[in-house]
């Protein structure tokens, strides 16, 4: 639909563990931060629940949100080979595009406005109701 540089929204996770043997990155940011929609499964790339990105925003190889459960995000690479989890840390923020921006949007009270970087610039409280 636009390309990787024109999504205005994503969710700031952190690594909080790691799964070696699987080459798996644990993240605080799970379906309940990002949706449980896989909108993209029947497409011919799979997104599953987002892309990753470093924390200013860029793309980050092969890496994708593969699985997700309430609380937890599960970062492995697309084309199933190991990932050098060393190269990010417990603590290493990553920025995540999420498949569905009005689904993640809703599961937020406020929006963190950045340009360019992870610097906050502004707070926009979200309104609920139709």
């Amino acid at each position: 639909m636009c390309r990787v540089e024109d999504i205005a929204l994503s969710v700031l996770a952190t690594v909080i563990g790691h799964q070696r043997e699987k080459g798996w990155i644990i993240t605080d940011g799970g379906w309940m931060a990002m949706s449980r929609d896989r909108g993209t499964a029947r497409q011919p790339v799979d997104q599953g629940y987002g892309l990753v990105c470093d924390e200013s925003g860029r793309a980050i190889g092969e890496l994708f949100v593969s699985d997700a459960n309430q609380e937890h995000g599960i970062v492995s690479r697309r084309d199933g080979a190991p990932l050098d989890v060393s190269q990010y840390p417990v603590g290493t923020r990553l920025r995540i595009l999420p498949n569905h921006a009005c689904a993640t949007a809703a599961q937020h009270d406020a929006y963190h406005v950045v340009r360019n970087g992870p610097e906050v610039i502004a707070r926009w409280p979200r309104f609920g109701g139709w």
